[in-house]
């Protein structure tokens, strides 16, 4: 049993917050479990009920645990998260930590672009695009809707290819030789609708996080809009920012 050190400049709540969600994530305390009582955990590691009420407070913000009127603390399921420093599809991002990626094909589509993605790919108003609708599976539990869009001429090269296993962004720079350079992205939150409680099997009214993601060539031209739909409860997008100061 590890101890506490009540002598640390460390408060002994935010050791326990640290031993705690060491557990956490290690799977010590699994996904869904029942934590230990406030009095249970007092008695464990000789501290009082405040110490351990507020190590569970921060434990709960930081969407670790969540409590149930009556029942009392639960293990939160992780968020599976996606570094974005690097231009990656998600299963690329996803496989190199171990997660299964695997896609279910809603439908792949030849119509004419609406003004904003006309506007996005610099294409004249009513050009033909291809949309492709996916929902991404991570570990067999759906995560995302995927919405893209792409130039018919490019689009249609993409209709026999592996769309179940493979991340668009390999096919095009695999199979269709083209070389990918930079993407503009802008993050927002929606509400679920009736087509994203279907897909992502959520109740109506939950928060979505939703991603405009437009990916350019190495020369600059864009090339795929996309509209990105992520469970606000299975899913993170996370990125480093580093401040520079001028000399």
């Amino acid at each position: 049993m590890a101890q506490l050190l009540p002598l640390s400049p460390v408060p002994l709540y935010s050791q326990l917050k640290e031993l705690l969600r060491s557990r956490i994530l290690d799977g010590t305390y699994a996904p869904h479990s029942r934590m230990p009582s406030e009095s249970e955990l007092g008695k464990a590691f000789a501290v009082s009920r405040i110490t351990v009420r507020q190590a569970l407070g921060d434990l709960q913000k930081e969407g670790l645990i969540f409590k149930i009127h009556g029942k009392g603390t639960f293990v939160a399921k992780p968020k599976a998260f996606q570094n974005v420093s690097t231009l990656q599809g998600l299963a690329e991002s996803m496989t190199q930590m171990g997660y299964e990626v695997l896609n279910r094909l809603i439908s792949f589509k030849t119509l004419s672009a609406s003004a904003v993605v006309a506007e996005r790919l610099q294409l004249a108003p009513g050009s033909q695009v291809c949309e492709i609708k996916r929902v991404r599976l991570i570990n067999r539990e759906p995560v995302s809707l995927e919405v893209t869009y792409l130039p018919s001429a490019v689009g249609e090269k993409l209709e026999k290819a592996d769309l179940v296993s493979r991340d668009i962004f390999l096919i095009l720079e695999n199979d269709c030789g083209i070389a990918l350079g930079h993407a503009e992205l802008a993050i927002d939150a929606v509400l679920a609708d009736n087509d994203l409680t279907q897909a992502l099997a959520v109740e109506e009214g939950s928060p979505i996080m939703r991603i405009e993601r437009l990916t350019h060539t190495a020369d600059g031209s864009p090339l795929d809009f996309e509209y990105l739909y992520y469970r606000g409860d299975a899913f993170q997008y996370r990125l480093r920012i580093d401040r520079h100061k001028g000399a």
